[in-house]
């Protein structure tokens, strides 16, 4: 059995505590978006806003430029991210409204 390198060991143990940072900040993201998802439901309003979309585009190319990341590849990110949070927008226009009111008896 080999042993790697601390090094090694050291810098994958970043990247796995960094990979679960990822994760939780998704997830409350993903939160926060399916509440703005609600309520543009509840008010009529379409799932994308294209204007928002490209603000958000140009902020995070800006942001990544500044942190040497390849604004390309955090452009593709945010937009993985946004397919995926109209998708969920769209899933909640297209559900079923059920009037607000007294769960029916079991019977």
């Amino acid at each position: 059995m080999s042993t790697l390198p601390p090094d090694l060991e050291r810098l994958r143990g970043s990247i796995d505590n960094i990979d679960a940072a990822l994760v939780h900040l998704l997830a409350e993201r993903f939160k926060c978006t399916q509440e703005v998802g609600r309520l543009k439901a509840a008010l009529g309003m379409p799932p994308a806003d294209l204007a928002r979309e490209e603000r958000q585009v140009a902020r995070l190319r800006a942001l990544a430029d500044e942190a040497g990341l390849d604004p390309v590849f955090a452009e593709k990110f945010l937009a993985f991210i946004i397919a995926e949070v109209i998708r969920h927008h769209v899933a909640l226009v297209d559900e079923p409204r059920v009037a607000p009111g007294p769960a029916p008896a079991a019977g």
